[in-house]
């Protein structure tokens, strides 16, 4: 937490009446370390502290988390539509259909064309059923599905619908290509990886990720972590 900026005149906070905080969810940090960290900073406030919405480990951006009365709120911030950036690397899949797992299976992608790509994409927007990976944090039966599949257990998971608004290519580096894409709450972008690699008759995975808006919130509004952290320690010293 060294040499961090903070405004010259700090925040205010009312943790007690309900904050919602935009933070822009540093990579390898769980969603649930983000909120843990929020809830230390305002200690001794014993306050229901929650975010409306998980990124995984190895994504990065807009997370929105709320404290005190605004908590009741989550499942509506929850349940607006989202945008990604990221990249999808053609050519190999993994368990976790990310980069948390080891590539188990390799495949051509000489016969991919950037025609194919584009209508790969496009066959995505719209209403469509997915699969969310093995390596979730949806539940069955009470425990988390990932903590099944780091066992080796086999997991039944049902699909799912969700909406694809649109599934823009921004980028194409073979292996690797890059997207923008705005989607319903509920979808796994690390599932469309997948079955984009399988459209393309060979494999892939998402080798990035980054939310960028949660309705109309964007990550460019979002604090950083660490800056939050030290506005929150700042003003709770001016309010002693």
């Amino acid at each position: 937490m060294e040499n961090i900026e903070v405004s010259e005149n700090s925040a205010k906070f009312n943790f007690a009446e309900g904050e919602m905080l935009l933070i822009d969810k540093p990579l390898t940090w769980t969603s649930f370390d983000v909120v843990g960290k929020v809830r230390n900073s305002i200690k001794p406030l014993k306050l229901k502290v929650g975010h409306a919405g998980t990124l995984d480990p190895l994504a990065t951006g807009l997370l929105i988390v709320c404290t005190g009365k605004l908590t009741k709120k989550i499942d509506s911030y929850q349940a607006e539509d989202k945008e990604y950036t990221g990249s999808i690397t053609l050519g190999a899949t993994t368990p976790s259909y990310d980069l948390e797992t080891e590539i188990d299976q390799t495949f051509p992608i000489d016969h991919i064309t950037e025609e194919m790509i584009f209508e790969a994409a496009k066959s995505f927007e719209g209403d469509i059923q997915q699969f969310p990976p093995a390596h979730s944090a949806i539940k069955i039966n009470g425990e988390r599905v990932y903590e099944k599949a780091r066992r080796g257990e086999e997991v039944e998971i049902k699909s799912r619908q969700v909406r694809i608004n649109s599934f823009l290519i921004e980028k194409i580096e073979l292996p690797n290509v890059y997207f923008r894409i705005s989607c319903s709450k509920g979808t796994y972008i690390r599932s469309l990886a997948y079955d984009f690699g399988k459209f393309l008759q060979s494999g892939s995975h998402l080798s990035s990720l980054r939310r960028t808006k949660s309705g109309d919130y964007s990550v460019e509004n979002a604090w950083n972590l660490e800056q939050l952290i030290a506005e929150i320690k700042r003003h709770k010293e001016i309010i002693k």
